[in-house]
């Protein structure tokens, strides 16, 4: 086959029917829609809820730490923290073990904010429960997380 001539149909179905890559980002973008609307009235983000709870707690976690449990590099990481920041939701703080260190501390605000987003999390996440059976829902979160 030449440069110029294009691939049969059949390799467009057979990646649009067979493709982890393709049907799992297209049930996150789903996904993402459904707890972004539900999350707004309390003006979050599924990702800044994420964060958020991410960041609840005994001890503030290292960047690093919450890099890796959220799948993000350092810098995009940074950048999702800067709005919580701007809101008070959230502050960084220097580790004081290693001053080259930052930890991130969930605020007072971030905390309430978080309790009143906890029960809309729950509804929504209800919802979708329900259209699985249960043994069907711990599969696949063991398929997801197989892939991490």
């Amino acid at each position: 086959m030449s440069k110029t001539d294009s691939l049969p149909l059949s390799v467009t179905h057979e990646v649009r029917d067979t493709c982890i890559c393709l049907h799992t980002q297209r049930a996150a973008r789903a996904l993402a829609r459904r707890f972004d609307e539900a999350l707004a009235p309390v003006n979050l983000s599924n990702g800044q809820f994420s964060l958020l709870v991410s960041l609840n707690r005994p001890v503030p976690p290292g960047l690093g730490a919450v890099a890796g449990l959220l799948a993000m590099d350092r810098t995009t990481l940074t950048a999702n923290l800067k709005p919580l920041q701007r809101r008070g939701l959230v502050k960084v703080s220097v580790d004081k073990n290693d001053r080259r260190s930052r930890l991130l501390v969930l605020t007072v605000a971030g905390k309430n904010l978080l309790a009143k987003a906890v029960p809309i999390w729950r509804k929504t996440h209800g919802e979708l429960d329900r259209h699985f059976p249960k043994s069907q829902l711990d599969a696949m979160r063991a398929g997801l997380l197989a892939l991490c």
